[in-house]
């Protein structure tokens, strides 16, 4: 056999497909076997940009959080145990859109070492990242029709989301990416129950990151059905 060279080129797959299954795939499983699978209630905890985001939903579309998850209480202790759990609804459904959407035909979620993608999508995914409840089925993607998705969060605002969803072509003149009505109560700014979850799990993505955008302005704003601070200007 090796002394063709079909049998040298074959003998040499074999090999190259054997180190990359070591090294790929068997080392790191031996390497984070003990790491715990973090669940969406760990992966919420203390997350500050998820849950700016998940605030940000409530002010830009009042009316169509409140119909999707009533109205925080008053008491700050009550307040943040309701932000906390909503925040954990909302990661849990959106994920579930996603996956029924089938975004994840045509978006990877993996930031390959290679040919420069740091520079196009942010830093190079690792390990760990993958190893909590909302990365079972893990969305590495096996192409990208449009660009990689782990690392959107935080790049772009829900209102660009918003019409993005509802309509791409808006925004990306051209784009292959389908419309998304049903995702909405008739336009861009009335997303229901499943545009907020689909923009909270989007927004989710790469929010654990130090290169996450971070907002001064943070719990400055009102939720819907809070009462203006004293001294406020209307």
């Amino acid at each position: 056999m090796l002394e063709s060279k079909a049998g040298v080129l074959f003998v040499a797959g074999i090999g190259f497909f054997a180190l990359a299954f070591l090294s790929n795939a068997l080392v790191p499983a031996l390497m984070y076997r003990d790491l715990p699978e973090l669940t969406v209630e760990q992966l919420v905890r203390n997350n500050g940009n998820l849950r700016f985001q998940f605030e940000d939903l409530a002010r830009r579309f009042p009316d169509s959080f409140t119909k999707a998850y009533g109205k925080p209480p008053e008491g700050v202790g009550e307040r943040e145990k309701w932000l906390d759990e909503k925040t954990q609804e909302a990661l849990r459904a959106g994920h579930k859109v996603y996956v029924g959407e089938a975004c994840w035909h045509c978006h990877s979620q993996f930031v390959r070492p290679v040919s420069n993608e740091d520079r196009r999508f942010g830093p190079v995914s690792k390990t760990e990242e993958y190893q909590n409840e909302l990365q079972r089925p893990v969305l590495f993607g096996t192409r990208r029709v449009g660009p990689d998705l782990c690392r959107e969060g935080g790049r772009r605002s829900n209102d660009w989301h918003a019409v993005h969803f509802f309509k791409p072509s808006t925004l990306s003149p051209g784009s292959p990416m389908p419309e998304y009505p049903w995702l909405f109560d008739g336009s861009p700014d009335k997303p229901n129950a499943k545009g907020l979850a689909l923009m909270t799990y989007v927004q989710w993505l790469g929010s654990w990151l130090e290169s996450y955008p971070y907002y001064e302005d943070y719990k400055a704003a009102p939720l819907p059905g809070d009462e203006p601070a004293k001294g406020a200007n209307p």
